[in-house]
């Protein structure tokens, strides 16, 4: 625990005052650009991957990077995705999956996890993408990993549309919706693009201003 009081006295004394412009103008004001919903995993950092800088992404957590589809007993991650869109207004939400996924591992091997009850009910909502990738036959336990982390980004992206927040916000164009998956050996990140349903390369397909959103799905 010490190291991490350390890493807050170091932020008080050399990393805050550097950016005291903005934190003050943080102070009373949010205005993110994107919502970032990516796995609990340790090493994932979204503002570090992204470089972005505090305020520029609303960021939601958890365990697989799952956004369950709307329902009548809506939990935290429905709350967040509905404040991101409707109050905050952000106009592009990424759901970030990653390799060596351990929830995906948990999935794609059949893991039991009796022993996990919470984590076993929280990664049904991966059932989707579990049933598609066991129905494909794979040639090695890395593609069926990695073939299951990209499966759930497709799955994640077509429970989100399902919340009337973000139904409403694609239906007035206003708001993009990304599936990537960061390779935290390389740091490259793949990016599913919208016309071909395929997950390329995303370095390689980025896009100007003025250019279509090739990363994009839209309504």
């Amino acid at each position: 625990m010490q190291d991490i009081i350390d890493g807050f006295l170091k932020f008080q004394k050399e990393a805050f005052p550097e950016r005291s412009g903005l934190f003050k103008q943080l102070a009373t004001s949010q205005n993110p650009g994107a919502l970032f919903i990516t796995c609990s995993d340790s090493r994932v950092v979204p503002e570090l991957l992204t470089q972005r800088e505090p305020g520029d992404l609303f960021v939601i957590r958890n365990a697989g990077n799952i956004v369950p589809a709307y329902g009548p007993e809506p939990g935290g991650v429905t709350a967040t995705v509905e404040y991101a869109v409707a109050v905050l207004g952000v106009t592009d939400i990424v759901i970030c999956g990653h390799s060596d996924c351990g929830a995906m591992t948990a999935i794609s091997t059949g893991k039991d996890l009796g022993h996990l009850p919470a984590v076993a009910n929280w990664l049904s909502h991966a059932d989707a993408a579990k049933a598609v990738n066991a129905a494909h036959t794979h040639e090695s336990d890395a593609e069926r990993l990695s073939a299951m982390v990209r499966g759930n980004i497709v799955a994640q992206l077509n429970n989100i549309k399902t919340h009337p927040s973000v139904a409403l916000a694609m239906d007035q164009n206003v708001v993009t919706l990304h599936g990537w998956v960061y390779d935290i050996e390389s740091g490259s990140i793949d990016t599913l693009d919208g016309s071909s349903g395929r997950f390329v390369n995303l370095a390689n397909h980025s896009q100007g201003p003025s250019e279509p959103a090739a990363s994009g799905i839209t309504a």
